[in-house]
């Protein structure tokens, strides 16, 4: 026990110290972890090297990683998605495991007599990193674009599917149907049960101790262990209750609440989970590391088929099946959960396994360079992409009146299409529908444009922070010209640049800018706009008018107000 102790220590102490060093060089915290558990385990220092305290480590680590991830599933979200997130998943998954069944068995990999290199393997290739993708969307601010939700909706997707893949994982050696459709029933079994108990017992329950923090934070993990340990009896794995538990919690009132309590507890966990699989990494051979290479290498590469081609058969435009593919191109977390399952049930050899978690640190740091420079990738392989034959929304209906051919003058342009441009052609529709005739939308959101197509709107398909498409969509000629996206927002240029851009090419039009920062609304004026909308003192307004209203009474009023401006709108972006 005292071991234990130590040990776990160690742990923590590196982790906290690597992890440091990764914050202030922007790399991975994750890539800390694995480092750290490496240089103090058995094939570094050697300062943890019982395997008891290894495996103890692992897998409380895993129990919580596992039940965190079950939380923030929403299957809400799932039931809402649409079909091109559907389609877009379904080809990546198949797609994905069925390439990568192809491949890692055609480099010599084993798959049966009790050996599923190749199989574990095609499903940890077929996972992408959560923590990876969502932080460096938030940061860039994509989580709310088009290829943002079609990458979050594709990363819930890929979740079940591994919940599937665990719940057959541990009858891989004597796969029948049978025995498939027994593991089935047990997680069906599982799964009612943890459902109808957080349905109709749990919020009766943590209502009683909604007053009581640390009682809420242990009917959680007592939650989780519970049902762990009935997934023990139904022969399934406690990883797999505590997932199912993490699952049945996101769907009752109290969720984010157990979430909120849970978080600080789950970092702890799961750091002590990836410090823990950096210790079971021995020092590569030339072996591991070709294979961890091959393994990165499928993975983007499959990524780009699996992903691009669905979506850019559904009409998303280069651009929107560029990004999810390029988002997604990296091995997940998940991933290394379920080499660590196979490696613990002994289907997978411990080659493999190092191989997996190499080509995951490989990818997980080539990844977060490349999606924090996803747009300027794009646009350098649109270009290519259209010159061996592939074409883009802009040739869709080349050459038909009002539909975006090039150089249409109209009075109107505006540039770069979001939830103001939305509200504001809402508001044109209501009061002067004649108007929306002489508006010119140029942006290069599929849904934008097949929206406004279909209602008759003049529509140009392009990147408005290139000058040829400014040109060939008639800015030269408009009266009017509206940049109504902040700043935060732009891609490749800012409202200052575009203010110059559309300036020079349009000397007498009238330009209104957005600004976001008071500092920059004297730039814009100097950059040549004509008037620059601050939307900070538009909400400040509109709060003003609601404080008025809630001081004298009336806030029901304000409100069945805007409810009827709301039900008169047909907003193209919700």
């Amino acid at each position: 026990m005292h071991e234990l102790i130590r040990d776990i220590t160690l742990c923590i102490l590196f982790a906290w110290v690597l992890g440091l060093l990764a914050h202030f060089s922007r790399q991975p915290l994750i890539l800390a972890y694995l480092i750290a558990g490496f240089f103090i385990g058995p094939f570094g220092t050697k300062w943890v090297k019982s395997e008891e305290s290894i495996n103890v480590i692992s897998e409380l680590g895993l129990i919580f990683m596992l039940f965190m991830i079950g939380l923030e599933i929403d299957l809400k979200k799932i039931v809402r998605a649409g079909k091109v997130i559907l389609f877009a998943a379904g080809g990546q998954l198949i797609g994905g495991c069925l390439l990568g069944i192809l491949f890692f068995i055609g480099i010599g990999l084993s798959m049966g007599s009790g050996h599923f290199d190749a199989l574990y393997l095609c499903v940890a290739c077929a996972l992408s990193s959560t923590v990876i993708i969502v932080k460096v969307l938030y940061e860039k601010r994509e989580l709310d674009t088009l290829p943002g939700r079609i990458t979050l909706g594709v990363l819930v997707l890929q979740d079940i599917f591994a919940i599937l893949f665990l719940a057959v994982q541990p009858s891989l050696d004597n796969l029948q149907i049978s025995i498939i459709l027994l593991s089935v029933a047990r997680v069906g079994a599982l799964v009612a049960t943890a459902l109808v108990l957080s349905r109709y017992v749990l919020p009766w329950l943590f209502h009683q101790i909604a007053r009581r923090p640390e009682l809420i934070l242990l009917g959680a993990l007592a939650w989780c262990f519970l049902i762990g340990e009935i997934a023990e009896r139904l022969h399934l794995s406690r990883e797999m209750g505590s997932l199912v538990a993490g699952v049945s919690l996101s769907t009752f009132p109290y969720a984010l609440d157990v979430t909120a309590k849970v978080t600080t507890l789950r970092d702890f966990f799961i750091t002590l989970f990836f410090v823990s699989l950096g210790m079971t990494i021995p020092i590569p051979n030339a072996s591991v590391i070709g294979l961890a290479l091959a393994i990165a290498a499928f993975t983007v590469v499959s990524r780009m088929v699996t992903t691009f081609t669905p979506l850019y058969l559904m009409n998303q435009g280069l651009r929107a099946s560029l990004l999810p593919a390029i988002n997604l191109a990296q091995i997940s977390e998940f991933s290394l959960v379920v080499i660590q399952t196979g490696v613990l049930a002994g289907h997978i050899s411990k080659e493999t396994s190092s191989a997996a978690s190499f080509a995951f640190v490989v990818l997980a740091v080539l990844s977060t360079f490349v999606m924090a420079r996803s747009d300027q990738v794009t646009r350098g392989l649109i270009g290519p992409l259209k010159r061996i034959g592939l074409r883009d929304l802009d040739h869709k209906h080349e050459g038909e009146a009002g539909h975006g051919g090039h150089g249409e003058a109209r009075r109107i342009v505006i540039l770069g299409f979001f939830r103001a441009a939305s509200a504001l052609i809402a508001e044109i529709e209501r009061r002067t529908p004649a108007v929306l005739e002489q508006i010119t939308v140029i942006d290069f959101n599929p849904l934008v444009f097949r929206t406004l197509t279909d209602r008759g709107m003049h529509v140009v398909y392009g990147d408005i922070s290139n000058v040829d498409t400014l040109v060939h969509a008639g800015v030269g000629k408009a009266e009017l010209i509206i940049l109504s996206i902040p700043d935060s927002l732009l891609k490749g240029a800012d409202n200052e640049k575009l203010v110059r851009h559309v300036r020079s090419l349009n000397p007498s039009a009238k330009i209104v800018a957005t600004a976001e920062i008071l500092a920059n609304v004297n730039d814009l004026y100097e950059a040549g706009a004509d008037y620059v909308t601050v939307t900070r003192l538009s909400d400040a307004d509109e709060l003003y008018k609601v404080i008025e209203a809630a001081q004298a009474g009336l806030l029901d009023d304000k409100r069945a107000e805007t409810d009827v401006l709301l039900s008169e709108r047909r907003e193209v972006l919700p």
